[in-house]
This record gives structure tokens, C-alpha cells and sequence, in this order.
């Protein structure tokens, strides 16, 4: 009985570390995405500057930005 439990909690800690993995990777690649996309579409787009002025259009897309950012954090720690 004790080998069983010990079988199945290794197996969760196991399944709990790749999806910890596979969580902290896409949430690399997302920032790094949206870091190209900063770089190359909004070049011209200062988001603090605009964000200190009270332009709402930028604070929206800044909020989506961390809804995106949580979103891959929960589906990665669903697994």
C-alpha cells in the first residue's frame, strides 16, 4: 500500500514539474513574441509615455497584455 502511494506521488510531482516546464516555455516564448512585436509594430509607440498621458486605448492593450500573460500561466498549471 505504501509503494502504491509512493508510485502515485512521485507521479504528481512529476506531472506537476512538467507542466511547471511547459508553463515557464510558453510564457518565454509569449513575452519574447510580444517583445518583437513591441520592437517592430510599435516602434513609434512610447506605452508608458502614453499610459502617464491617460491615453485609455494603451492602458486596454497593456491589459491585455497580462490577461495573455495569465491566461498561459493557468492552461500550463492545468495541464
Amino acid at each position: 500500500m505504501k509503494n502504491v502511494q509512493s508510485e502515485f506521488l512521485t507521479a504528481t510531482l512529476f506531472n506537476l514539474g512538467l507542466n511547471l516546464l511547459y508553463t515557464l516555455l510558453a510564457l518565454l516564448i509569449g513575452m519574447l513574441a510580444l517583445l518583437i512585436i513591441d520592437k517592430k509594430l510599435l516602434k513609434h509607440v512610447d506605452i508608458e509615455a502614453e499610459l502617464k498621458n491617460g491615453n485609455i486605448a494603451v492602458a486596454i492593450f497593456a491589459s491585455t497584455i497580462l490577461v495573455f500573460v495569465a491566461l498561459i500561466i493557468s492552461f500550463g498549471l492545468k495541464g
